[in-house]
């Protein structure tokens, strides 16, 4: 009797069916929202000015006198550094003694041509002598104007010992000290030039091509960020940055924004509106089958298989130009695991939004 209690107990048991838990799968989602905003994006950058140039000497030569330091304004035609003009002085008065000894050999060979032309005039030589003389002369004013050539050109020589600014403006560099040696051209100092001011950033390489058409762009300083002025862009560099794979941009600011100082750092904004509003959503919101594109919509936990037509792109993004509207919840991620009807729920604790 036992035996059979137990027996009827297990069979009891095995008839019993496990309770069915609803499948639940979770997703990421957005609600969706139209905006007119085609671009929005924010580069910081520097404040420099437009030209600045670096200057070295046009000579070589030791340096012994610095009257700059960073930071320092100098006018146009001001000492900034000078070389030891000793051997440059010393081929300025070579040169000089070399046009004293030409002229000398040309007041010669004057005089002789003038006592030559008495002579023929009176029959006592032959005009082929004549001829010779007046060569002589015509050499020797030539050996002159060579000598005065280089006399000026050593005279030039020997100003370019001393380095002048070429402009006004502001030293932002000094490259080299007093008692270093330095070859002509080497750039020693570098003068920003007073005046137009530019901001200079680097954009990523997807976005060069949308944001040169753009043609709403605002600048702010970081130091005064509630003061906006519009800027224009003046260049961009058609040759990446080879460090950062960035493009170098040049923005315009006007002279309004006085108190953008060189280094400063600043903000370009970059904005262009649609006509109309769009919808945008992500590519992983779209899901095809049969050569059908849909979305798949959250209402009351479960997800709908809404079919929806593509009105372009926005750069990451999709236009949708039909089948939904702004307040409704997209499923963003994992499109391809769900079934209409299955109930969803939906990563995180805020409900991100589509970009107003």
């Amino acid at each position: 009797m036992l035996v059979a209690t137990s027996a009827l107990v297990l069979l009891g048991a095995c008839s019993k069916h496990e309770e069915k838990t609803e499948d639940m799968r979770p997703v990421r989602a957005m609600l969706l929202a139209s905006s007119d905003i085609d671009v929005n994006a924010e580069f910081s950058g520097e404040v420099r000015a437009r030209v600045e140039s670096r200057l070295g000497f046009r000579v070589g030569g030791k340096i012994v006198n610095r009257k700059v330091d960073v930071g320092t304004l100098v006018k146009k035609g001001q000492v900034l550094m000078q070389l030891d003009p000793q051997d440059l002085q010393l081929s300025q008065a070579q040169a000089l003694a070399n046009l004293r000894a030409a002229e000398t050999n040309r007041d010669l060979a004057k005089a002789d041509l003038k006592r030559y032309q008495e002579l023929v005039s009176k029959s006592f030589v032959s005009q082929s002598v004549l001829d010779g003389k007046d060569s002589t002369f015509k050499a020797a004013q030539a050996n002159v104007d060579a000598s005065q050539a280089a006399y000026r050109g050593q005279s030039n020589q020997a100003a370019y010992a001393a380095l002048l600014s070429d402009v006004d403006g502001v030293v932002t560099e000094v490259d080299a000290e007093i008692g270093q040696v330095v070859a002509a051209g080497t750039p020693v100092v570098r003068v920003a030039k007073s005046g137009e001011k530019e901001i200079v950033i680097g954009l990523p390489e997807d976005k060069v091509d949308v944001l040169r058409r753009i043609p709403d762009v605002q600048v702010r300083l970081w130091a005064d960020p509630k003061n906006t002025v519009p800027g224009k862009i003046r260049e961009i560099s058609p040759v990446a940055d080879p460090s950062t794979r960035t493009y170098t941009v040049k923005v315009s600011i006007p002279d309004s924004l006085a108190e953008a100082k060189l280094g400063m750092t600043a903000v370009v904004q970059f904005a262009s509106k649609t006509p109309t509003p769009q919808i945008k959503v992500p590519l992983t919101a779209l899901f095809y089958e049969k050569s059908a594109t849909s979305v798949w919509l959250v209402e009351q936990g479960a997800v709908k298989l809404v079919p929806v037509t593509i009105g372009g792109v926005a750069g990451n993004d999709i236009v949708l130009a039909s089948g939904v509207k702004p307040g409704q919840t997209v499923v963003t991620a994992g499109v391809n695991l769900l079934k209409p009807g299955q109930k969803v729920t939906i990563l995180g604790n805020d409900l991100p939004k589509a970009a107003k």
